[in-house]
């Protein structure tokens, strides 16, 4: 703690220095709050061309950076309290749609990981298939897509809790995904008609359940330890 505690002290305004320098576990002031948070809760921005302010959702781009918590009503009320500005110390562009594309860049790298864990095997796709791995206790996380149909959804969900309530809730905690349409699911895994998908255990799948986590709670601020997986219950 003590480490941590200087780390943030030690910064003489708020912005950071440089993508590199920002280590797992570092605490950053974010810069409409003042609050001293770790990385994970907020969002890195950068100045970009045309002295536009940009998020860093993977905290790679150059230059340093401003952090505030990640939000979506954080990011608006930064924009309306004329914080990049003041942060950056000099005139940016940082407009009413910054939150929205925000969304969207955070919505991308959730999409771009569950392509990954796609590639690698690590994803089955169709009702029978979810089905049988739901059944395996193999899957750690339940796809449903956004316009699914309820009857598939309430048969998969109810299966899932009924092998939790015959294991005494022995079994794997699984994340039930709702966030994204049956078209972005479609373009994501390159296959057509996905309506329902589980991801196996793999390292892919941890960085999907990760970047997904982000992004519910950057939509309705909750924390991502509250989103991330849970056992279905009567209301899931």
């Amino acid at each position: 703690m003590l480490a941590i505690a200087q780390d943030v002290t030690a910064q003489d305004d708020e912005l950071d220095r440089g993508a590199t320098s920002v280590a797992p576990g570092t605490q950053r002031t974010c810069a409409l709050t003042r609050e001293a948070k770790p990385v994970s809760d907020m969002i890195r921005f950068v100045i970009g061309p045309g002295d536009a302010v940009v998020a860093d959702v993977k905290r790679k781009l150059p230059g340093r950076g401003l952090w505030v918590t990640a939000t979506r009503k954080s990011i608006d009320e930064a924009v309306k309290r004329n914080v990049f500005a003041r942060g950056f110390k000099r005139p940016v562009k940082a407009g009413p749609t910054l939150a929205a594309e925000t969304d969207q860049m955070l919505e991308r790298a959730a999409l771009d990981a569950l392509a990954v864990a796609g590639k690698a095997g690590l994803v089955v796709a169709g009702f029978a298939k979810v089905e049988a791995a739901l059944g395996r206790e193999e899957a750690q996380m339940l796809l449903h897509a956004s316009d699914a149909a309820a009857d598939g959804r309430r048969k998969l969900d109810g299966l899932l809790r009924r092998i939790h309530e015959e294991t005494d809730g022995n079994t794997r905690r699984v994340a039930i995904i709702d966030d994204f349409s049956g078209e972005q699911l479609d373009l994501a895994l390159n296959r057509p008609n996905v309506v329902h998908a589980a991801l196996l255990a793999g390292p892919g799948s941890e960085t999907f359940l990760s970047r997904v986590s982000r992004l519910v709670r950057y939509r309705t601020g909750k924390s991502p330890e509250a989103v991330s997986a849970h056992a279905p219950t009567d209301g899931a």
